[in-house]
């Protein structure tokens, strides 16, 4: 049973209370506005008057540590509700049913009888200069995987490699290395790859990682034929396989080098022609542009008609004047012919706490900016027919919204 905390005035909140022990949601407390914390250990969601007395930062910042929804109720500040990235309040008069029913608005009816998709392939790539294609990498595949499938984050970096570093992650596990060797002997299937990867636990389930090799010397052993095996492997051990690659080509190695021997960059040539999808990130500053639009040329020459999805990451107005979305819209459309572009806001606070704690940036800071703006990406791409199965803790919780859907399914026979 869904177990929630009301801080609302007390004839409203007894009310409300009455109806939503009807609807199968426990009342675990109730709390007068500016009087909840401490929470109570074992909730799944506070149902709160919108105040600026009550939404404090401390208030949201416990509510986020305890992965705790917030569903706001009344025609409040609608600043303070953007401020924290909380969605539109319920109405102040909303019944028991209404609220109970937005507790499971993000989670599928019937998640089981949902149609399948198609595992999938998506690429990260981004010209040199770090444009986070290691972030956003770690942040898609939690997104994926809060859609209920399967997801697997593979570092094919074979430059500077950084998934392992970033997520907490020993260096010295197998990672995607060993899983090269294996599928050259023909060996790699599912439970090897199981074996092979680090199981990373995150507030959207678990996420295996194949880390990347620890010393860039190792780049042989990322060739061509061997991780081209090693991702048809991971077609048929996960559902999303999301792959972390370098910036640079194999073009001028071809032209000015043995083509028979190893390729300095073959993996990432590899992973993206292997790619179902590809998501190309570009540095928001007049350097990581033009860097962008250097290499996208070459970048569209070796995946054809794979689907790409352009993202500007850092998007902020300092190192490109108050309209930086505006120009950088232009200047893509104009030299690259690009018109379909996604923005990332840049979110210091969000990122800082990634590197500090070694964790992706939605366990730490749910509701950043940044954090909706991936989910947003995702949703765009996700395969039609599948579902959103969780949602961030702003909007939807999976564990309280799973109870809930048992408590009604019960009801129900």
């Amino acid at each position: 049973m869904t177990s929630v905390v009301l801080v609302l005035p007390p004839g409203r909140a007894s009310a409300l209370a009455d109806e939503l022990e009807i609807e199968g949601v426990h009342v675990a407390a109730i709390a007068p506005p500016g009087g909840v914390l401490p929470l109570p250990a074992d909730i799944d969601a506070v149902i709160v008057a919108v105040s600026r007395r009550v939404m404090t930062p401390e208030f949201i910042a416990a509510c986020d540590r305890a992965a705790v929804r917030i569903v706001p109720l009344g025609d409040g500040d609608s600043r303070l509700l953007g401020r924290y990235g909380l969605a539109a309040p319920l109405p102040a008069d909303a019944s028991g049913w209404a609220v109970a029913r937005a507790l499971i608005a993000d989670v599928p009816e019937a998640i089981a009888s949902a149609p399948q998709a198609p595992h999938r392939v998506t690429a990260v790539w981004g010209p040199a200069g770090s444009p986070g294609r290691s972030t956003i990498a770690i942040q898609l595949a939690v997104e994926l995987a809060r859609t209920g499938r399967r997801t697997a984050l593979v570092d094919a970096d074979t430059v500077a490699p950084s998934l392992a570093l970033l997520l907490g992650l020993s260096d010295d596990a197998p990672g995607i290395a060993a899983a090269c060797r294996r599928a050259e002997l023909g060996a790699l299937d599912s439970a090897e790859l199981t074996r092979l990867a680090s199981v990373l636990e995150t507030s959207a389930g678990e996420i295996d990682v194949l880390g990347g090799i620890n010393r860039p010397g190792r780049w042989p052993e990322l060739s061509a034929d061997r991780l081209r095996s090693a991702l048809t492997a991971c077609r048929t051990w996960a559902e999303e396989t999301v792959v972390d690659v370098s910036g640079a080509f194999d073009a001028d190695d071809e032209a000015t080098y043995d083509i028979t021997g190893p390729r300095r960059h073959a993996a990432t040539v590899t992973a993206l022609q292997e790619a179902d999808a590809i998501v190309a990130v570009a540095s928001a500053d007049p350097v990581g542009i033009s860097r962008f639009i250097r290499d996208h040329a070459e970048l569209r020459r070796l995946i054809g008609t794979t689907s790409s999805h352009i993202v500007v990451n850092r998007v902020r107005p300092g190192p490109l004047g108050i309209d930086a979305r505006g120009q950088i819209r232009r200047t893509l459309e104009r030299f690259a012919g690009i018109t379909e572009v996604t923005f990332l806001p840049f979110d210091q606070r969000a990122a800082d706490a990634a590197l500090l704690h070694a964790r992706p940036m939605a366990d730490l800071t749910p509701r950043s900016a940044l954090v909706a703006a991936v989910r947003r990406l995702v949703s765009a791409y996700t395969p039609e027919g599948t579902a959103a199965a969780t949602a961030d803790s702003s909007r939807g919780n999976s564990r309280g919204a799973r109870r809930l859907l048992r408590a009604r399914a019960a009801r129900e026979a």
